[in-house]
């Protein structure tokens, strides 16, 4: 999936919380919110970007296997890497609980 592919998934799925996100769609949104927060008067637009990119972090966790619920880690200092780690990983083969595999 390439940048404009994951921007348009990821915002035209804003408040879809189910089923799951390949990696790519995950860390292309993450760097485009890093951008956008990097550029002075245009920091409010990451306020709006805060919904979808929690919705994305929860699919990229329904991708590997976990519930979405695991993203509460991330309100813990230094456990937050346990995240990024399962972010990195790869999808769970076939179908899980939340849906068909997204590379198939």
């Amino acid at each position: 999936m390439d940048f404009i592919t994951a921007i348009k998934t990821a915002l035209t799925k804003y408040f879809d919380f189910n089923g799951r996100a390949r990696r790519s769609e995950y860390w292309w949104f993450a760097l485009c919110n890093a951008i956008i927060g990097c550029i002075p008067y245009v920091q409010v637009v990451s306020v709006l970007l805060i919904i979808p990119g929690l919705a994305v972090a929860v699919r990229r966790l329904h991708d590997t296997g976990r519930s979405g619920w695991w993203l509460l880690l991330a309100l813990v200092p230094l456990v937050q890497l346990i995240l990024i780690w399962w972010y990195i990983q790869d999808s769970e083969a076939g179908t899980n609980k939340w849906g068909a595999n997204p590379k198939a």
